[in-house]
């Protein structure tokens, strides 16, 4: 077990990395003119223990994203998530096997990447056997690449539409991952154009559609995001440091 003052050194290290990130989350809203109050950090846990978790709470944050739904699950169960009573928010973040739809149901606070029919309608008749309402966001294709995950720009609102008989789904909006750049500038485009998407479908005649959130942005470029108007950012190794995969 690590001794009380290498845990007290990862707290630190963590608070301030998320110190420096909320600072550079005001100053991109400072040149947006909005509030830093309308982002919401999501702290992308994947692959680190729970000390992580414990030291991204002590530094403020409330939500974590995972991307297996297996590691969720494990996670979850050594900390339930707010909807089992908890002070966490487990996110599932990644693509997720219809197979595996049993466990997002039972432990995820929400699920930020529905992206088919099938996984729309497994997911929904797994959370009322939860007897539950799972939030979801629905996942977009915006930078077009054949090996990304999530539905293409133009497929998104009829998808909407069609998941007005889902009771036990509410979808809160979209999220979409740009393509991966140095210049976060060469991907503005893509999220002014889910910025148009999230904002001109109308969710009026929907009742399991209200779109409040649109999470674009990661650690190399949710300054651009914020300026084109996501409201919740994904941030790992800008959070937690290197990531190690053994």
């Amino acid at each position: 077990m690590p001794s009380t003052s290498d845990t007290q050194l990862a707290h630190d290290a963590v608070a301030a990395r998320v110190a420096k990130v909320r600072a550079r989350i005001e100053a991109a809203c400072d040149r947006a003119d909005r509030s830093p109050d309308d982002i919401t950090l999501v702290a992308v846990s994947k692959t680190f223990p729970m000390q992580a978790i414990d030291a991204g709470q002590a530094a403020g944050l409330m939500h974590f994203g995972e991307n297996r739904a297996r590691q969720l699950r494990d996670k979850a169960k050594a900390r339930p998530g707010q909807h089992a009573g908890g002070d966490v928010i487990w996110r599932m973040i990644g693509h997720l096997q219809t197979n595996k739809a049993k466990f997002v149901a039972r432990h995820a606070d929400a699920f930020d990447a529905l992206d088919s029919p099938r996984l729309a309608e497994e997911l929904n008749k797994r959370a009322a056997k939860n007897d539950r309402v799972l939030p979801c966001l629905v996942q977009v294709n915006i930078s077009g690449a054949d090996q990304k995950y999530g539905l293409p720009p133009q497929d998104t609102h009829a998808f909407l539409d069609a998941l007005a008989d889902h009771e036990h789904l509410a979808v809160r909006g979209l999220m979409a991952m740009a393509s991966f750049t140095e210049d976060p500038e060469d991907v503005r485009d893509q999220f002014k154009q889910m910025h148009e998407l999230f904002a001109t479908y109308d969710a009026r005649n929907n009742p399991r559609v209200t779109m409040e959130t649109l999470s674009t942005g990661m650690s190399n470029d949710f300054e651009v995001a914020i300026e084109e108007g996501s409201t919740m950012v994904r941030l790992g190794t800008a959070v937690f440091g290197p990531r190690s995969y053994d």
